[in-house]
């Protein structure tokens, strides 16, 4: 960079600023009017809002402004006002039965409402943002339900949770029958081709034929006899096209080996009668039933 005294650029007509780089003069072009004033209007902006608005920060506080405007004040306020509208529905709600919230349409759209929030906040985590599920999460849109769909069934699972260790939880144990030694390898590959059969897929003959007096003894207590399962026991239906855990081979010979099964929380625990029944309608609403 070399400095020169400033001159008129022959091209232009524009006075230069003297400064030159790689042979390149620097114009000294006005800026344009438009962006002046919006420059300028910008610094008008910002002295209005320090005088009006909270802007500067103090040692123990901070400037208030004239308006005396509070973001932490609005909210305060919004809570107030949406606990007021909740208490007055919650208080209808804590009253009234399952029955008469389906009945009542003002009941059951504060019900929705309320279950529909708390949902998202707390159980879309597992059962996903519409309650579709996923692999080893119940989906809860459809009509399948292994401990029973009324409203009633879904407010005792919501209340006392599966497998969460309260007193009055829903329990089932699917036995590791491989995992624990009670079936060799070669009868769970059979039992594996029974089950797919079950569910209306080709499979191999042979292995079912040897399969069935196993099935009768180890798993028709629970999945009965035809294997249409039993809600009662929180035993799956093997003959429709709903798996928990896949359908694949891979995913039923896993769990004919390992026994798996999920957790969840007891939520009587954590939230008030009237919140699990707004719950427990929310899902119902959703669901296929």
């Amino acid at each position: 960079m070399t400095d020169h005294v400033p001159e008129k650029d022959a091209h232009s007509g524009v006075d230069t600023t003297g400064h030159e780089w790689d042979g390149i003069r620097e114009l000294d072009n006005p800026l344009p009017r438009w962006w002046l004033w919006v420059f300028y209007a910008c610094i008008a902006f910002s002295i209005g809002y320090w005088v009006l608005m909270p802007a500067w920060p103090g040692l123990n506080n901070y400037s208030h402004g004239l308006l005396g405007q509070s973001d932490r004040a609005q909210v305060d306020q919004a809570i107030k006002d949406l606990a007021a509208v909740r208490g007055a529905g919650a208080a209808k709600l804590k009253t009234a039965t399952l029955a008469q919230i389906a009945s009542d349409p003002q009941l059951q759209a504060s019900a929705l409402q309320v279950g529909g929030s708390i949902f998202g906040d707390n159980c879309a985590t597992c059962h996903g943002a519409g309650g579709g599920g996923g692999k080893g999460y119940p989906n809860l849109r459809d009509d399948v339900w292994l401990w029973g769909g009324t409203l009633e069934d879904i407010q005792q699972t919501l209340t006392y949770g599966i497998r969460s260790g309260d007193d009055q939880a829903r329990i089932s144990q699917m036995p590791a029958f491989g995992k624990d030694g009670l079936l060799q390898a070669p009868q769970i590959a059979d039992l594996t081709e029974y089950v797919v059969s079950k569910s209306g897929r080709q499979a191999s003959p042979a292995a079912v034929a040897r399969a069935t007096p196993v099935f009768a003894e180890q798993c028709a207590s629970c999945h009965g006899v035809e294997g249409k399962g039993a809600q009662a026991l929180g035993a799956p239906d093997l003959t429709d096209g709903d798996w928990l855990y896949g359908s694949d081979r891979a995913s039923i010979n896993g769990q004919i080996q390992n026994g798996r099964g999920g957790v969840m929380p007891a939520w009587g625990q954590r939230f008030s009668p009237e919140t699990i029944k707004a719950i427990a309608v929310y899902i119902h609403a959703n669901s296929g039933q």
